[in-house]
């Protein structure tokens, strides 16, 4: 009997940094260039001169008059006036210091407590935790996947008085087997312990957690609505692909379902009450060993030579290889059925999830909203997370309209590509084999699409063939309350080369990401074009930017970070950045451990908050109804081999989701 690691940190960085992209878009350096030297340029390091602010949230900086924000917070029943007035001038908090410690910071007057961890029991009576590796896959079915990452909090209205109560849905990336298993994962023969790998599959996919606050402390409420939903749970296609012939497999021959969901990163959720989880960087778990391979499997890397964790070795399904007759036969269009936005509805303990293939296939991280208006249709911003791909947009073909409960809006829409222009302009590119301009690029490429189907499941092409903008690994997304704009962080990209960067912009590469947003022409999701600006360019002190129109500086000791990923607005206009750095830069050099900062997006002040742990990821935040609690989740710690957090002693590393409050009681970030 080997034991085989294929679970380590630089082996899944590998994954998520991929460049499948081999089209000659540009990047969004080269626009970025010519952007930034048309506004005027400082020579050398990081010295931009950019106007960055687009307008609209003058009123939230100057006070409560002609702010829809302040009156909604006003017609809240939390808060009072001077809470709100507070609320609008955060953040108000003196920032963290940069440590490496393997425990949790927050600022003085926080307070931090883990809620709950991978490995504890979904219902009361459920298999506990054993540190070692020593749960099973059966366990594991009945257990908090691993790998914590978006979350989501959905208020239950018919609550007793003094008593918040609701779901708390995060999904779990993926795992590390040397923590899961008592030895690492072992295999025999060149096949994997078939329980190992059960587990495995059952740590992945979505918790739906009931909880209550009593006595002022949160805590489990064990109810029916406790729900695991994993990398087995039966789901239903739907969309344009629905009955696709490149969807049907032995588990599914009329091409309508799926098994599992995996890889799930950012998430997102809906106006009807529904919890989005996003498939991101699924390709790595299959393996394709045919000599001539689908354009739908190449453009999204799946290997052709291992899978991620050697799943296939026992189950059949991760093998997209032809080995019948037919698609009926076997599990070549397996790889097919991943790659969307799932929806789930958090109240039904029994509804089945929902792939929503109108939405697009690809890396998929993170899904946001803009402000549903009434009779308008309902736009969801997306990110492709690898390096030089894209950011789309869907609009829905039906329009919003309120008090209907669950909907299935997402069924049919139009999906749109982003395209950058040097002037500070954009386009959204309709990825519609209606579209006549669509059709014609394809013409041009010499790339044929059967039909609305065939160009969703091939959606990364669809947009080499628009002329989409390649961009530096698109993250999370988020939109400012106070007027519509949209925010994404582009984490990095270490394949930028210099040769694609103006002298002005000497990130080629790119190791520290930064964050663009955009404003939609006329104030309309639903438009197909919009102007767009930098909000910061991540980085240490002297190579660094923050650039709203009040600001245009390094950031200071207090902000610096690098790798950008969660991005979040609170209801106030707070925005929440999250860190992802690995390997080097996260044990070396100025920026310490992973770290969650506030920023406000009118005065540029960025502060770090909270620090997570030794070898972690900060990622996932939202708040409680009345904004006094921060559910907060910490990835991975001790991926790097630290072992104790957060149980302690010599235990090994497990993700949590952490509770964060005010010890005065008061609203986070004041």
């Amino acid at each position: 009997m080997t034991a085989a690691d294929t679970s380590s940190k630089s082996d899944i960085a590998d994954f998520d940094n991929e460049d499948s992209n081999r089209s000659s878009n540009r990047h969004f350096s080269d626009v970025l260039a010519v952007n930034l030297g048309r506004r005027g340029l400082l020579a050398g390091g990081a010295g931009l001169a950019l106007a960055g602010a687009l307008g609209g949230r003058e009123a939230l900086a100057s006070g409560l008059n002609n702010s829809g924000v302040a009156k909604g917070l006003l017609a809240d029943s939390h808060f009072s006036t001077a809470e709100v007035k507070s609320m609008l001038a955060r953040p108000g908090f003196a920032a963290v210091a940069i440590n490496r410690s393997n425990q949790i910071t927050v600022p003085a007057g926080y307070t931090a407590r883990v809620m709950f961890a991978w490995g504890e029991p979904i219902g009361a009576n459920g298999p506990a935790y054993l540190d070692g590796g020593l749960n099973s896959g059966a366990d594991q079915e009945q257990q908090i996947g691993m790998h914590h990452d978006g979350i989501h909090y959905f208020p239950i209205v018919n609550r007793p008085l003094r008593e918040q109560r609701g779901l708390l849905v995060m999904n779990h990336e993926y795992i590390d087997q040397p923590q899961m298993h008592r030895n690492g994962p072992t295999t025999v023969n060149g096949v994997r312990v078939a329980d190992e790998v059960r587990k495995e599959i059952a740590a992945h996919g979505v918790s739906v957690l009931e909880i209550v606050q009593r006595g002022g402390v949160w805590q489990r409420a064990f109810s029916f609505r406790d729900r695991r939903i994993t990398g087995a749970t039966p789901m239903e296609i739907t969309g344009p692909l629905r009955g696709n012939a490149k969807l049907r497999t032995t588990f599914s021959p009329t091409g309508t379902e799926a098994r599992g969901t995996l890889n799930n990163c950012g998430n997102g959720f809906t106006p009807w009450g529904t919890y989005l989880t996003c498939e991101e960087n699924w390709a790595g778990y299959f393996v394709n060993r045919d000599a001539t391979r689908p354009r739908e499997h190449t453009r999204f890397g799946v290997p052709s030579s291992a899978s991620r964790y050697g799943w296939e070795t026992v189950e059949p399904r991760f093998n997209a290889s032809t080995v019948g007759a037919n698609a009926e036969s076997d599990f070549r269009n397996e790889p097919n059925t991943f790659g969307y936005i799932v929806e789930i509805d958090p109240f039904n303990p029994t509804s089945i999830p929902k792939k929503r293939t109108a939405m697009g296939r690809f890396a998929h991280e993170g899904c946001v909203f803009a402000q549903p208006v009434v009779g308008k249709p309902v736009v969801f911003y997306s990110g492709d997370d690898s390096q030089n791909e894209y950011i789309y947009k869907f609009v829905t073909r039906g329009v919003y309209v309120p008090f209907l409960g669950v909907v299935d809006l997402l069924e049919s829409g139009t999906l749109y590509v982003a395209k950058f222009d040097d002037n500070g302009s954009g386009t959204w590119l309709a990825l519609d084999v209606n579209d006549a301009a669509f059709r014609a690029r394809a013409t041009a490429a010499n790339v044929v699409f059967a039909d609305q189907a065939d160009v969703l499941l091939n959606t990364r092409l669809a947009a080499d063939v628009a002329g989409a903008t390649k961009m530096d690994r698109p993250e999370w997304g988020a939109i400012d309350p106070a007027n519509g704009e949209v925010y994404f962080t582009l984490t990095n990209n270490s394949s930028r080369t210099a040769a694609q960067v103006a002298p002005a912009n000497p990130r080629g590469p790119n190791p520290f990401g930064h964050i663009i947003r955009w404003r939609e022409t006329g104030n309309d999701p639903a438009a197909t074009s919009f102007t767009w600006n930098l909000f910061v360019l991540s980085g240490p002190q002297d190579n660094s930017r923050i650039l709203p129109a009040t600001q245009n500086r390094p950031l200071n000791a207090d902000g610096i970070h690098a790798s950008p990923d969660g991005l979040w607005f609170d209801r106030a206009g707070l925005l929440w950045i999250q860190t992802d750095m690995s390997g080097s830069q996260l044990a070396t050099g100025p920026f310490g451990n992973n770290a969650m900062l506030a920023a406000n997006p009118v005065t540029g002040d960025i502060r770090r908050f909270l620090i997570g742990p030794v070898g972690c990821e900060v990622t996932g935040i939202i708040y409680s109804g009345d904004m006094r609690t921060a559910f907060v989740n910490i990835q991975h710690p001790g991926e790097d081999g630290t072992l104790g957090w957060p149980d302690g002693g010599s235990t090994r590393g497990r993700s949590a989701t952490v509770v964060v409050t005010k010890d005065d009681g008061g609203v986070i970030g004041t």
